[in-house]
């Protein structure tokens, strides 16, 4: 049987318990940070790398404006007044050709860090596409 790797077309976001269609989702990476360091009788003539703290990107996720959805803008206000309270997990899932979840993403802690409408143009012919960039505290591939 031929093995193909999976579609990246196919995916579903769990936003604070419901389940929200996205055209896109990127910035789904983790990077640990380098610690170099060398002491001063060390044989070697070159610093030692040790992994550091990790670091996260934020996530950006694009979706179709719909009229009267203003989801983002109300999560945008509703962090103003009380950080602690009011940030979400947030799942990212890749689904296979069942609508099975073959991957899965889990940020935590997200709150937005950006909200921005479409471009507007009187020429153009495209949906409405509305952009939300959020902060998190931790991604982890949950199994």
């Amino acid at each position: 049987m031929a093995e193909y790797p999976l579609p990246k077309f196919h995916f579903q976001v769990d936003w604070g318990g419901a389940k929200l269609s996205f055209t896109e989702a990127s910035g789904l990476d983790m990077q640990v940070e380098v610690i170099e360091y060398r002491h001063s009788d060390s044989r070697e003539f070159s610093k030692i790398k040790m992994p550091g703290m990790r670091k996260y990107s934020n996530i950006t996720l694009k979706r179709g404006t719909f009229q009267g959805d203003s989801d983002y803008y109300d999560w945008l206000s509703d962090i103003q007044d009380d950080r602690a309270t009011k940030r979400r997990d947030v799942v990212i899932r890749l689904l296979n050709e069942k609508h099975e979840p073959v991957a899965s993403w889990k940020a935590i802690r997200c709150f937005p860090v950006k909200v921005q409408a479409s471009d507007l143009k009187s020429d153009g012919n495209e949906v409405a596409i509305e952009t939300v960039e959020i902060a998190h505290e931790g991604l982890s591939l949950v199994k």
